[in-house]
């Protein structure tokens, strides 16, 4: 077993602190960031009917944790957005390797991609409320129409990028098309992959917020509506803080992806 050295000793050791410094340095933010929320609030500095504070946000998280009403809101975005990012995953995947396989398709279908990319999603979710009615599935295709066309694109530039000569030579051995697709373009996109996901995750998560403010009777994006619509600002910051903690919980599955596939590869 090799010994660490002195100077690998001291590497390591700033680096830990730095970790430390950073952590706290976070914490430390965060919890200044509520205090002076709350003392502003509490000493009329602010409005704490239109800002709230986070005493009043907390006694309503407690009281809609209570009656359960909470879980049914976390658990219909939950399920929603999750649904929405396995879809837009796999039928990315999908359609990219078809633009892949065919070079003409793929010079014909770029432009409308390219369309339907830029387009505001948010202009689509009404259209699609007439189309589909106000169900989760509606709610479930808006959240996958603001993430599958720049995702479709990302991966697909990501596949035609790859490594020519690895190509060349699954050719010269006599390998098919298809032999370079599994054995040298999927494998090598991989890292893309996983990064289009860590991007698509809150994608999707907006575009099922943005879907629940018009087409839902549950879920955070339809507690946040209908709180503006009755002034409790209480539910209303409470709903968002939920989605921010929830984007951070999806965001850091999809990072400890990333790190097993590192630790395997």
């Amino acid at each position: 077993m090799n010994k660490i050295s002195h100077g690998q000793e001291l590497f390591l050791s700033r680096l830990r602190r730095h970790r430390l410094i950073v952590r706290l340095a976070r914490i430390l933010i965060l919890v200044l960031f509520l205090i002076l929320w709350e003392v502003c609030a509490d000493t009329g500095i602010i409005d704490s009917f239109i800002f709230s504070s986070p005493s009043k946000i907390a006694l309503c998280f407690r009281e809609m944790v209570t009656d359960r009403s909470i879980f049914l809101h976390i658990g219909v975005t939950l399920y929603e957005t999750i649904v929405s990012f396995l879809l837009v995953t796999l039928f990315s995947i999908l359609l990219a390797v078809l633009l892949w396989c065919s070079r003409k398709l793929s010079e014909i279908l770029e432009p409308y991609l390219v369309v339907l990319n830029s387009l505001p999603k948010s202009a689509l979710a009404p259209l699609l409320i007439v189309w589909l009615g106000a169900t989760p599935t509606t709610i479930i295709v808006a959240g996958m129409s603001v993430a599958i066309f720049g995702s479709i694109m990302n991966l697909y530039t990501s596949f035609t990028t790859v490594d020519r000569e690895k190509i060349k030579l699954i050719y010269t051995l006599h390998g098919t098309r298809r032999h370079a697709l599994f054995k040298v373009v999927l494998p090598s996109s991989v890292p893309a992959v996983i990064s289009n996901m860590k991007v698509n995750i809150g994608l999707c998560l907006v575009g099922v917020v943005i879907g629940e403010f018009l087409a839902a009777r549950n879920g955070l994006g339809h507690l946040i509506i209908y709180s503006s619509q009755v002034f409790k600002m209480d539910w209303l910051i409470m709903s968002i803080v939920l989605l921010c903690i929830m984007a951070m919980g999806l965001y850091a599955v999809i990072g400890v992806v990333e790190k097993l596939y590192q630790k395997r590869y």
